[in-house]
Protein backbone atom coordinates (compact mmCIF):
# COMPACT_ATOMS: atom_id res chain seq x y z
CA UNK A 1 0.00 0.00 0.00
CA UNK A 2 1.29 3.87 -1.15
CA UNK A 3 2.11 6.44 1.88
CA UNK A 4 -0.66 7.97 -0.05
CA UNK A 5 -3.36 5.36 0.04
CA UNK A 6 -2.34 4.55 3.59
CA UNK A 7 -3.18 7.90 4.30
CA UNK A 8 -6.79 8.13 2.89
CA UNK A 9 -7.69 5.21 5.38
CA UNK A 10 -6.05 6.46 8.33
CA UNK A 11 -7.98 9.90 7.60
CA UNK A 12 -11.20 8.36 7.05
CA UNK A 13 -10.93 6.80 10.11
CA UNK A 14 -9.57 9.63 11.79
CA UNK A 15 -12.60 12.00 10.65
CA UNK A 16 -15.02 9.74 11.73
CA UNK A 17 -13.70 9.57 15.28
CA UNK A 18 -13.18 13.29 14.96
CA UNK A 19 -17.00 13.86 14.41
CA UNK A 20 -18.06 11.40 17.29
CA UNK A 21 -15.78 12.81 19.76
CA UNK A 22 -15.65 16.40 18.22
CA UNK A 23 -11.61 16.25 18.51
CA UNK A 24 -9.53 19.47 17.43
CA UNK A 25 -6.20 20.22 17.05
CA UNK A 26 -3.75 20.67 19.90
CA UNK A 27 -5.29 22.59 22.95
CA UNK A 28 -2.30 24.30 23.68
CA UNK A 29 -2.76 26.16 19.83
CA UNK A 30 -6.33 26.42 19.30
CA UNK A 31 -9.17 27.02 20.99
CA UNK A 32 -12.41 26.90 18.82
CA UNK A 33 -14.99 28.85 18.52
CA UNK A 34 -18.00 29.34 16.43
CA UNK A 35 -19.98 32.55 14.98
CA UNK A 36 -21.43 34.23 11.73
CA UNK A 37 -22.08 30.71 10.17
CA UNK A 38 -18.22 29.62 10.21
CA UNK A 39 -15.96 27.94 12.25
CA UNK A 40 -12.68 29.48 13.82
CA UNK A 41 -9.64 29.03 16.56
CA UNK A 42 -7.12 31.07 17.82
CA UNK A 43 -3.79 29.29 16.23
CA UNK A 44 -0.31 30.40 18.05
CA UNK A 45 2.30 31.55 15.26
CA UNK A 46 5.54 32.80 14.93
CA UNK A 47 3.15 35.94 13.87
CA UNK A 48 0.98 35.93 17.36
CA UNK A 49 -2.02 34.14 18.13
CA UNK A 50 -4.30 34.31 15.13
CA UNK A 51 -7.92 33.71 14.50
CA UNK A 52 -8.23 31.08 11.22
CA UNK A 53 -11.14 29.20 9.97
CA UNK A 54 -11.46 25.58 11.67
CA UNK A 55 -11.69 23.78 8.00
CA UNK A 56 -9.88 26.69 5.81
CA UNK A 57 -11.55 25.89 1.83
CA UNK A 58 -9.12 28.25 0.36
CA UNK A 59 -5.34 27.93 1.03
CA UNK A 60 -2.51 29.72 -0.03
CA UNK A 61 0.89 28.69 0.90
CA UNK A 62 4.93 30.07 0.72
CA UNK A 63 7.98 28.36 1.57
CA UNK A 64 8.54 25.70 3.52
CA UNK A 65 4.70 25.64 3.80
CA UNK A 66 4.54 24.45 0.13
CA UNK A 67 5.71 20.99 -0.05
CA UNK A 68 4.35 20.19 3.24
CA UNK A 69 0.44 21.38 2.38
CA UNK A 70 0.82 19.85 -1.13
CA UNK A 71 1.27 16.53 0.47
CA UNK A 72 -1.38 16.86 3.10
CA UNK A 73 -4.09 17.63 0.54
CA UNK A 74 -4.55 20.89 1.95
CA UNK A 75 -7.17 22.99 -0.32
CA UNK A 76 -4.57 25.03 -1.56
CA UNK A 77 -5.38 28.21 -4.36
CA UNK A 78 -1.87 29.20 -4.60
CA UNK A 79 1.42 28.90 -3.82
CA UNK A 80 5.51 30.13 -4.07
CA UNK A 81 7.72 28.56 -6.23
CA UNK A 82 9.78 25.90 -4.40
CA UNK A 83 12.55 24.81 -6.48
CA UNK A 84 14.65 23.03 -4.43
CA UNK A 85 11.94 20.58 -3.62
CA UNK A 86 10.59 19.89 -7.33
CA UNK A 87 13.40 16.91 -7.57
CA UNK A 88 11.99 15.22 -4.13
CA UNK A 89 8.53 15.55 -5.00
CA UNK A 90 6.39 12.29 -6.13
CA UNK A 91 4.79 12.28 -9.56
CA UNK A 92 1.54 12.96 -7.81
CA UNK A 93 2.59 15.88 -5.56
CA UNK A 94 4.62 17.45 -8.99
CA UNK A 95 1.31 17.65 -10.65
CA UNK A 96 -0.10 19.44 -8.37
CA UNK A 97 2.61 21.63 -7.86
CA UNK A 98 2.72 22.40 -11.65
CA UNK A 99 -0.71 22.98 -11.49
CA UNK A 100 -1.20 25.65 -8.82
CA UNK A 101 -1.29 29.34 -9.59
CA UNK A 102 2.18 30.65 -8.72
CA UNK A 103 1.79 33.76 -5.78
CA UNK A 104 5.02 33.98 -4.96
CA UNK A 105 8.55 33.55 -6.08
CA UNK A 106 11.65 31.79 -3.62
CA UNK A 107 12.78 34.66 -1.75
CA UNK A 108 9.94 36.53 0.57
CA UNK A 109 10.42 39.67 -1.19
CA UNK A 110 8.84 38.58 -4.36
CA UNK A 111 5.53 37.97 -3.08
CA UNK A 112 2.76 38.83 -5.63
CA UNK A 113 -0.36 40.51 -3.83
CA UNK A 114 -2.57 40.91 -6.50
CA UNK A 115 -2.41 37.48 -7.66
CA UNK A 116 -2.88 36.32 -3.51
CA UNK A 117 -5.55 38.68 -3.65
CA UNK A 118 -7.38 37.14 -6.86
CA UNK A 119 -7.08 33.41 -5.38
CA UNK A 120 -9.63 34.50 -2.69
CA UNK A 121 -8.01 32.75 -0.17
CA UNK A 122 -9.31 32.17 3.80
CA UNK A 123 -6.06 31.96 5.34
CA UNK A 124 -2.48 32.36 4.57
CA UNK A 125 0.31 30.24 5.84
CA UNK A 126 3.48 31.87 5.66
CA UNK A 127 6.71 29.52 5.73
CA UNK A 128 9.68 31.89 5.55
CA UNK A 129 12.11 32.23 8.68
CA UNK A 130 11.23 34.75 11.32
CA UNK A 131 13.95 37.42 10.22
CA UNK A 132 12.65 37.38 6.60
CA UNK A 133 9.21 38.38 7.95
CA UNK A 134 10.37 41.72 7.46
CA UNK A 135 10.57 41.29 3.89
CA UNK A 136 6.55 40.75 3.34
CA UNK A 137 4.07 43.39 3.72
CA UNK A 138 2.19 41.51 6.72
CA UNK A 139 -0.92 44.19 7.02
CA UNK A 140 -1.39 44.12 3.31
CA UNK A 141 -1.66 40.21 3.38
CA UNK A 142 -3.64 40.08 6.77
CA UNK A 143 -6.03 42.50 4.88
CA UNK A 144 -7.26 39.64 2.38
CA UNK A 145 -7.24 36.40 4.68
CA UNK A 146 -5.66 35.66 8.07
CA UNK A 147 -2.16 34.62 7.74
CA UNK A 148 -0.02 32.22 10.17
CA UNK A 149 3.70 32.76 10.24
CA UNK A 150 5.25 29.27 10.64
CA UNK A 151 8.72 29.48 9.38
CA UNK A 152 11.88 27.27 10.14
CA UNK A 153 14.77 27.70 12.54
CA UNK A 154 17.56 24.82 13.15
CA UNK A 155 17.23 22.50 10.42
CA UNK A 156 15.77 19.12 12.38
CA UNK A 157 12.94 21.32 13.21
CA UNK A 158 10.91 20.76 10.24
CA UNK A 159 9.22 17.84 11.83
CA UNK A 160 7.49 19.98 13.88
CA UNK A 161 7.30 22.79 11.88
CA UNK A 162 5.13 20.72 9.16
CA UNK A 163 3.03 19.55 11.81
CA UNK A 164 1.83 22.85 12.92
CA UNK A 165 1.56 23.76 8.88
CA UNK A 166 -0.54 20.87 8.71
CA UNK A 167 -2.09 21.87 11.54
CA UNK A 168 -2.95 25.39 10.24
CA UNK A 169 -4.45 23.79 7.77
CA UNK A 170 -6.87 21.46 8.87
CA UNK A 171 -4.27 18.55 7.37
CA UNK A 172 -3.24 17.01 10.96
CA UNK A 173 -4.63 13.20 10.07
CA UNK A 174 -2.88 13.64 6.53
CA UNK A 175 0.19 14.37 7.67
CA UNK A 176 -0.13 12.03 10.49
CA UNK A 177 -0.05 9.13 7.92
CA UNK A 178 2.63 10.38 6.27
CA UNK A 179 4.75 10.61 9.62
CA UNK A 180 3.82 7.06 10.56
CA UNK A 181 5.43 5.81 6.98
CA UNK A 182 8.76 7.56 7.66
CA UNK A 183 8.94 6.45 11.43
CA UNK A 184 8.17 2.80 10.37
CA UNK A 185 11.07 3.20 7.19
CA UNK A 186 13.58 4.63 9.48
CA UNK A 187 13.01 1.98 12.49
CA UNK A 188 13.76 -0.47 9.50
CA UNK A 189 16.93 1.18 8.79
CA UNK A 190 17.99 1.46 12.86
CA UNK A 191 17.75 -2.09 13.03
CA UNK A 192 19.03 -3.57 9.58
CA UNK A 193 22.62 -1.30 10.04
CA UNK A 194 22.16 -1.25 13.86
CA UNK A 195 25.14 -3.50 14.54
CA UNK A 196 27.69 -1.94 11.62
CA UNK A 197 26.97 1.76 12.47
CA UNK A 198 27.33 0.79 16.41
CA UNK A 199 30.78 1.48 16.72
CA UNK A 200 31.39 4.75 13.70
CA UNK A 201 31.73 7.83 14.24
CA UNK A 202 30.94 9.66 11.72
CA UNK A 203 31.69 13.02 9.82
CA UNK A 204 29.48 14.96 6.93
CA UNK A 205 30.39 17.34 4.35
CA UNK A 206 27.41 19.61 2.95
CA UNK A 207 26.78 21.39 0.15
CA UNK A 208 27.14 24.71 0.86
CA UNK A 209 30.83 25.29 0.96
CA UNK A 210 32.35 28.32 -0.87
CA UNK A 211 34.71 27.57 -3.46
CA UNK A 212 35.63 31.54 -3.91
CA UNK A 213 36.43 31.19 -0.13
CA UNK A 214 38.31 28.03 -0.29
CA UNK A 215 36.15 26.96 2.38
CA UNK A 216 33.95 23.33 2.76
CA UNK A 217 31.08 23.00 4.87
CA UNK A 218 31.28 20.58 7.77
CA UNK A 219 27.79 19.42 9.04
CA UNK A 220 27.32 18.56 12.81
CA UNK A 221 24.21 16.50 14.20
CA UNK A 222 20.79 17.97 13.52
CA UNK A 223 22.12 19.44 10.72
CA UNK A 224 20.20 19.40 7.01
CA UNK A 225 22.46 16.96 5.76
CA UNK A 226 23.22 14.75 8.89
CA UNK A 227 19.06 14.78 10.58
CA UNK A 228 17.44 12.32 8.78
CA UNK A 229 20.49 9.60 8.58
CA UNK A 230 20.87 9.92 12.39
CA UNK A 231 16.90 8.77 12.53
CA UNK A 232 18.55 5.63 10.28
CA UNK A 233 21.21 5.29 13.49
CA UNK A 234 24.27 6.84 12.52
CA UNK A 235 25.96 8.85 15.36
CA UNK A 236 28.00 12.20 13.81
CA UNK A 237 30.75 13.21 16.65
CA UNK A 238 31.66 16.97 17.50
CA UNK A 239 29.71 20.41 17.41
CA UNK A 240 30.59 24.08 15.83
CA UNK A 241 33.09 25.84 17.36
CA UNK A 242 30.78 29.06 17.53
CA UNK A 243 27.27 29.16 17.30
CA UNK A 244 25.37 31.67 14.97
CA UNK A 245 21.97 30.99 15.03
CA UNK A 246 19.62 29.08 12.61
CA UNK A 247 21.65 26.53 10.85
CA UNK A 248 25.06 27.82 11.85
CA UNK A 249 24.40 26.49 15.37
CA UNK A 250 24.97 22.73 13.50
CA UNK A 251 27.53 23.77 10.68
CA UNK A 252 30.91 25.64 10.10
CA UNK A 253 32.50 26.53 7.14
CA UNK A 254 36.52 25.91 7.98
CA UNK A 255 39.12 26.11 5.02
CA UNK A 256 40.00 23.39 2.69
CA UNK A 257 43.31 22.74 4.77
CA UNK A 258 41.91 22.44 8.08
CA UNK A 259 40.16 18.48 6.50
CA UNK A 260 42.77 16.67 8.15
CA UNK A 261 42.03 18.89 11.27
CA UNK A 262 37.93 18.61 11.04
CA UNK A 263 37.39 15.02 9.69
CA UNK A 264 40.44 13.17 10.96
CA UNK A 265 38.83 11.53 14.01
CA UNK A 266 36.04 10.25 11.75
CA UNK A 267 35.52 6.45 11.61
CA UNK A 268 33.19 6.87 8.18
CA UNK A 269 31.99 10.39 6.25
CA UNK A 270 28.44 11.38 4.36
CA UNK A 271 28.57 13.52 1.89
CA UNK A 272 25.73 15.18 0.55
CA UNK A 273 25.63 15.22 -3.35
CA UNK A 274 22.89 16.23 -6.11
CA UNK A 275 19.70 14.36 -7.11
CA UNK A 276 21.15 12.77 -9.73
CA UNK A 277 24.23 11.66 -7.39
CA UNK A 278 27.18 13.62 -8.30
CA UNK A 279 28.25 16.57 -6.25
CA UNK A 280 27.88 19.60 -6.63
CA UNK A 281 31.27 22.08 -7.05
CA UNK A 282 31.49 23.24 -3.46
CA UNK A 283 31.35 18.93 -2.46
CA UNK A 284 33.60 18.13 -5.07
CA UNK A 285 36.52 20.57 -4.42
CA UNK A 286 36.84 18.25 -1.32
CA UNK A 287 36.53 15.01 -2.89
CA UNK A 288 39.10 15.85 -4.97
CA UNK A 289 41.74 17.41 -2.66
CA UNK A 290 44.73 15.19 -1.89
CA UNK A 291 43.69 16.45 1.98
CA UNK A 292 40.81 14.40 1.54
CA UNK A 293 42.12 11.01 0.14
CA UNK A 294 44.16 10.65 2.95
CA UNK A 295 41.88 10.71 5.84
CA UNK A 296 41.67 7.61 7.70
CA UNK A 297 38.13 7.47 6.63
CA UNK A 298 38.68 7.92 2.99
CA UNK A 299 41.38 5.15 3.14
CA UNK A 300 39.26 3.05 4.49
CA UNK A 301 36.64 3.03 1.83
CA UNK A 302 34.02 4.28 4.77
CA UNK A 303 32.56 7.28 2.87
CA UNK A 304 28.87 7.43 1.86
CA UNK A 305 27.07 9.56 -0.72
CA UNK A 306 23.20 10.75 0.75
CA UNK A 307 20.95 12.63 -1.84
CA UNK A 308 17.40 14.16 -0.93
CA UNK A 309 19.33 15.95 2.23
CA UNK A 310 17.24 18.38 2.20
CA UNK A 311 14.36 16.66 2.74
CA UNK A 312 11.73 18.85 4.54
CA UNK A 313 8.79 16.74 4.84
CA UNK A 314 8.16 13.00 6.11
CA UNK A 315 7.30 11.87 2.48
CA UNK A 316 10.18 13.42 0.87
CA UNK A 317 12.51 12.13 3.38
CA UNK A 318 11.63 8.69 3.00
CA UNK A 319 13.38 9.12 -0.39
CA UNK A 320 16.32 10.42 1.97
CA UNK A 321 16.18 7.15 3.95
CA UNK A 322 16.17 5.31 0.66
CA UNK A 323 19.32 6.82 -0.49
CA UNK A 324 20.79 5.86 3.33
CA UNK A 325 19.54 2.54 2.54
CA UNK A 326 21.58 1.81 -0.99
CA UNK A 327 24.64 4.28 0.40
CA UNK A 328 25.20 2.01 3.25
CA UNK A 329 24.56 -1.34 2.27
CA UNK A 330 28.25 -2.49 1.62
CA UNK A 331 28.10 -2.35 5.48
CA UNK A 332 26.75 -5.18 5.53
CA UNK A 333 29.12 -7.17 3.69
CA UNK A 334 32.03 -6.17 5.13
Amino acid sequence: MSVRQHRRLTVAAALALAVLTGCGSDGAESAATSGGGSDTRVFAADNGEISIPVDPKRVVATGYAVPVLIEADAALVGISTWKRGLAMMTEQDRATYDRLSKVAGEAAAETNYEAIAAAKPDLIVIGVPKPVLGDIDMKRLESIAPVVAIGPTVPDAWRELSRRQSDAAGRTEHFQAAKDAYEKKAGELKARYGTALASLKFGHVGSYGDISKGTFQREFAKAWGTNIAQDAGVTYYGEVKEKGGGGRDVSEYPALEELPESLGEADAITYTVQPDGTPAEAVKQVLDSALWKNLPAVKAGRVFPLRYTEAATYESALKTLDSIDKAFAPLLTR
